[in-house]
C-alpha cells in the first residue's frame, strides 16, 4: 500500500486519478498543501470525496522546525525543550510533553486529518536530521517521554507512530541527502536506541516508521527494507502487531535499493505495510510499480484513522485546549 504526496492547495485532475488506484491508501500533506485552516480542511474533505475507499490523511506536525500547518495553529515547542526541563522538574516535563501531544493531535484532528507522524523517539545525539526533534540523549528518559506522548495522542483520538526505527539519532548523516551507517552491534542498539521503541510499543503505539539507516552488524540492507529488522526483531522479538511505514522513498538513502519499483518492492517484500511516496513526481511510477503486486488489504490502515468526533468548534470550547496552550507558553520551557 502507498501513502502519496500531492502538489498544492487543491487536487488536480491527475491527483484525482491517482486516488482511484487500489494501491493508494492515504495522502501525506506538507507545507506546500497548506494556506489556511479552512483551506486544508476543504482539501482533506476533497481527498476523501474523490477516493473510492477510505483514505488515511497524514502530516508531520511535530513542533519546532517540523510543523507543516502554522497559521491558525499553536506554535508547538521543540521536543528538545522538554528534555532540558526534565533535569530540573521531571514531573512537569512529562506533563507538558503529554499536553503537547494532546494539543498537537487535537488541532490536527479538528482539521479533518487522521494522523501526525509522531512522536520522534530517536535519541538526541547529534544527528543532522533529528537534532532538536529529539527529547533527550538518554534512552531511559526518552522512554519516559515516549509513554507520556503516546498517552496524550491517544487522549485526543489519534494513533501514535514511533519513528525512526530502530533509531536514527546516533549517526551524523541526514538520510534525506546521504547514506547513513551505524556500525554498532544489536546488543548495543538493544541497550540504547531500541529502549524508547520498547516503551512505545508497550504504551500501545499503533505504527512504526522505519529509518533509512544501515546497521551492517545486524543486516546488510538499510533497516527500511531489511527483513531481519522488520520481521525478526520488530515483529517477532519485540512483538509489534501494528502498521509498519517506510520512510519516504524519495530520500537519498533509499536510492541504494535501485529505481522506484525496486525501492517499493524491497520495502514491501521486507515487511513494510505502507510505503511513503512524498514527492508527487514519483507517484505515477510508483502506481505503475504497484500494478504487478497483489492488491493491498484495504483494512491495513483502519486502526490509524482518527477516532471520535472532531471539530474546531468543539476544540475551542474544550477547557483543556486553553489550559494546554497556557501551560506550554509559560516560563517553564523557556527557562529550561
Amino acid at each position: 500500500m502507498l501513502v502519496i504526496g500531492i502538489g498544492g492547495h487543491e487536487l488536480s485532475a491527475e491527483e484525482r486519478d491517482w486516488l482511484q488506484h487500489p494501491a493508494v491508501g492515504g495522502v501525506i500533506l506538507f507545507s506546500r498543501n497548506f494556506a489556511s485552516r479552512a483551506q486544508v480542511a476543504e482539501l482533506s474533505q476533497a481527498i476523501r470525496d474523490a477516493a473510492p475507499r477510505p483514505q488515511l490523511l497524514c502530516v508531520d506536525q511535530e513542533g519546532g522546525r517540523v510543523q507543516r500547518f502554522r497559521d491558525g495553529y499553536y506554535a508547538l515547542p521543540r521536543l528538545e525543550d522538554f528534555g532540558r526541563l526534565f533535569g530540573r522538574d521531571r514531573d512537569a516535563a512529562l506533563h507538558l510533553a503529554r499536553e503537547h501531544a494532546w494539543l498537537m493531535a487535537s488541532e490536527i484532528r479538528a482539521t479533518g486529518v487522521d494522523l501526525s507522524f509522531a512522536p520522534v523517539v530517536d535519541l538526541g545525539r547529534g544527528n543532522r536530521a533529528i537534532g532538536d526533534r529529539a527529547f533527550h540523549a538518554e534512552p531511559a528518559i526518552v522512554a519516559e517521554f515516549t509513554r507520556a506522548y503516546v498517552a496524550g495522542m491517544h487522549e485526543a483520538g489519534m494513533a501514535a507512530t514511533l519513528k525512526h526505527f530502530p533509531g536514527h539519532g546516533s549517526v551524523l548523516e541526514d538520510t534525506h541527502f546521504d547514506d547513513a551507517v551505524d556500525p554498532r552491534s544489536l546488543d548495543a542498539l538493544r541497550a540504547e536506541d531500541l529502549v524508547p521503541f520498547v516503551a512505545g510499543i508497550d504504551a500501545g503505539a499503533e505504527a512504526v516508521m522505519m529509518a533509512h539507516v544501515k546497521y551492517p552488524a545486524v543486516a546488510p540492507e538499510p533497516a527500511g527494507y531489511a527483513p531481519r529488522w522488520i520481521r525478526d526483531i520488530l515483529r517477532r522479538e519485540m512483538g509489534f502487531r501494528g502498521v509498519v511505514f517506510s520512510d519516504d522513498i524519495g530520500m537519498a538513502a533509499a536510492e541504494s535499493a535501485g529505481g522506484i519499483k525496486a525501492r517499493i518492492d524491497a520495502h514491501l517484500d521486507a515487511g513494510c505495510d505502507v510505503v511513503l511516496v512524498c514527492a508527487p513526481a514519483l507517484v505515477a511510477d510508483s502506481l505503475t510499480a504497484m500494478d504487478s503486486r497483489p492488491a493491498p488489504d484495504a483494512a491495513t490502515l483502519s486502526a490509524l484513522m482518527g477516532r471520535g468526533a472532531a471539530s474546531w468548534t468543539g476544540l475551542l470550547a474544550d477547557a483543556r485546549y486553553d489550559g494546554a496552550r497556557t501551560d506550554l507558553s509559560g516560563d517553564s520551557l523557556g527557562a529550561a
